[in-house]
């Protein structure tokens, strides 16, 4: 059976991983957290440019190791379009390999958080003054690629209930497709 990919993506502080964890239990599944969190917290530097391409390289590695263990679909706390967002953001260019990666990957849905939940500090968190600006690079992104996705937004149930119908439209549509 095809396991269908859901990456959910958003500036920073916008639900992400609480709705990635939801998800994965409401379809008795497995989620890929952020390797960006395990990578940032054990960094005793400042990380630069370069760390971004560890850092996807380790998102995709992630995202190997788990997909074995999803039924139907794989939640993904994040992908390869929340690194370049952030690099061209903080940096003003995207490394090559990340963009070929990007261009490799397959994903089925996107799901995009809004910025209408309230900020929550948080040690790797840089920019809450831009979550507007980071949101519409993002939802840019979204339109100029090929792959569905739905923005969420709203209240946690709202959110919840959004995200939730459209994975079901997703593994619907695919059961239709069956022989």
């Amino acid at each position: 059976m095809e396991i269908k990919k859901v990456a959910v993506i958003g500036p920073e502080s916008t639900g992400k991983s609480e709705l990635a964890e939801f998800l994965a239990a409401e379809f008795s599944t497995v989620w890929v957290e952020e390797y960006a969190r395990q990578y940032l917290s054990k960094l005793t530097r400042p990380y630069g440019p370069e760390d971004l391409v560890d850092i996807a390289q380790g998102q995709i590695s992630l995202e190997e190791t788990v997909m074995p263990k999803a039924n139907r679909v794989l939640i993904c706390d994040t992908d390869l379009y929340v690194i370049k967002v952030w690099s061209n953001f903080k940096y003003g260019f995207c490394d090559r390999r990340i963009l070929e990666w990007i261009a490799a990957r397959k994903y089925d849905l996107y799901l995009l958080t809004y910025i209408d939940v309230p900020w929550q500090e948080d040690p790797l968190r840089e920019h809450p003054e831009h979550r507007e600006q980071l949101y519409d690079i993002y939802l840019s992104e979204m339109r100029n690629q090929q792959v569905p996705f739905a923005e969420v937004r709203g209240s946690r149930e709202q959110r919840r209930s959004l995200a939730r119908k459209s994975v079901e439209a997703l593994l619907h549509d695919s059961l239709k497709r069956l022989p």
